[in-house]
């Protein structure tokens, strides 16, 4: 006679009446028989709803501010800083002429910021006659989700179900997570950049194609994934003799590098083209960093240095820079993250050597650091319940002083997300 999976895992006892099972089996049971998407639902929204309460709290203790009046509603709170940058793409697209300060040097614009995001938001305004505060939020939280259960998919490539899981809820509660649900391009860019690495990690090079694209113009990111593909196909070619690397998958796996590169440089040349500057976008990035440091110009993998010494002066910042990566790099080495597998490794370094060789360091480095989230998976490994509950409680403490630091404004606020 049939009987159902609950009694067919306690078991019958030889014909005997099945034993009741005690409240803890039988809730474990029923666990495991829930769809792995369920599970990363439910972690989601239950992070979303610590989340919103965090960022309730701070936005009722808002004052009047250069977005907001005092004490805004959620929507409001959530289009601040860049937000209200994406609001202006949205709505006027890019100016077709760089802005000028009085000394002479292009000035900060909405060219620093690239249009997957403002104009898929600015589309689904149009259909749907809601305000951007709405839809860039709605579209954020939507991606955010995709990326949580992207993520799941992802890290079941190279980790059991438990901890796959488990590395979903950091990703969920981490304390850069506010910027999930916020008027910010962060979580499409997670989106797609999940996908791109679970399609790298399946060697379906050609279906890469579209969503480097669509990601690299949503954050910079090609020339970062285009440098993780070198070494991909590195050391696919170095290891072709234990694990075939065919033509096809050559050609194929190149010719998703260059798409990349092209990708990576894109942005670029659409801000040249339409402003007569063939520097109009690194300028306009410049721009940002001039309150730190003046106008200077772009050269690779010296930002930081400068920042080190900006930060920490005296040759104290440079020597701690170079503790900082040699730490890293002997983090990357560790068998946690050696078992996520090369391809998130060469990610995650590729991306690394990007943020090290252009971007200046400042409060948004936190945010910058995002797409390096993968790691959550090395740090989701030990089984310790006492660990994990610790982990997620300083994850919720991080997004308290995230947001005090970087995204609430507090009088003359030098700090942005």
């Amino acid at each position: 006679m049939a009987h159902d999976g609950l009694t067919g895992l306690i078991g019958t006892g030889g014909g005997r009446a099945p034993t009741k099972p005690s409240p803890a089996v039988w809730l474990t049971v029923r666990y495991r028989l829930v769809a792995w998407w369920v599970k990363v639902l439910v972690v989601f929204v239950v992070s979303r709803i610590v989340t919103s309460a965090i960022l309730l709290w701070f936005a009722s203790r808002q004052e009047a501010n250069a977005w907001t009046g005092a004490h805004p509603g959620y929507l409001d709170f959530a289009k601040m800083w860049d937000g209200h940058w994406y609001f202006i793409v949205a709505l006027a697209g890019y100016p077709s002429e760089l802005p000028v300060t009085d000394d002479g040097h292009v000035g900060e614009s909405a060219w620093a910021f690239m249009p997957a995001y403002p104009f898929l938001v600015r589309g689904l305004m149009f259909v749907t006659g809601l305000d951007f505060r709405a839809v860039a939020v709605f579209v954020s939280v939507a991606f955010a989700l995709g990326t949580a259960l992207m993520f799941y998919r992802l890290m079941r490539l190279v980790l059991p179900e438990g901890t796959a899981l488990f590395s979903v809820v950091l990703y969920c509660f981490a304390p850069l997570s506010p910027i999930l649900q916020v008027a910010y391009a962060e979580s499409m860019q997670a989106f797609f950049l999940t996908v791109a690495l679970y399609l790298l990690m399946k060697r379906d090079y050609w279906m890469l194609l579209p969503v480097v694209v669509v990601m690299s113009l949503t954050r910079p990111s090609g020339l970062a994934f285009a440098l993780a593909l070198g070494f991909h196909v590195v050391y696919r070619w170095v290891r072709r003799e234990r694990d075939p690397f065919e033509k096809r998958e050559i050609v194929a796996s190149v010719i998703a590098g260059i798409v990349s590169v092209a990708s990576g440089f894109g942005w670029l040349l659409v801000a040249a083209a339409t402003t007569g500057s063939l520097t109009a976008y690194t300028d306009t990035e410049l721009a940002w960093r001039s309150a730190y440091i003046g106008y200077q110009e772009l050269v690779p993998l010296t930002p930081w240095i400068l920042g080190a010494d900006f930060w920490i002066p005296g040759g104290l910042g440079v020597v701690l820079l170079v503790a900082a990566v040699l730490g890293f790099a002997a983090f990357m080495f560790t068998p946690a993250v050696r078992r996520l597998g090369p391809d998130i490794r060469f990610w995650v370094a590729s991306y690394v050597l990007y943020l090290l060789a252009v971007f200046f360091p400042q409060s948004s480095t936190f945010r910058l650091l995002l797409p390096i989230f993968p790691l959550w998976g090395a740090l989701a490994q030990p089984r310790s319940w006492v660990y994990r509950l610790a982990l997620v409680g300083l994850c919720i403490a991080g997004q308290f002083g995230w947001i005090h630091i970087a995204w609430w404004v507090d009088g003359y606020d030098w700090t942005p997300p």
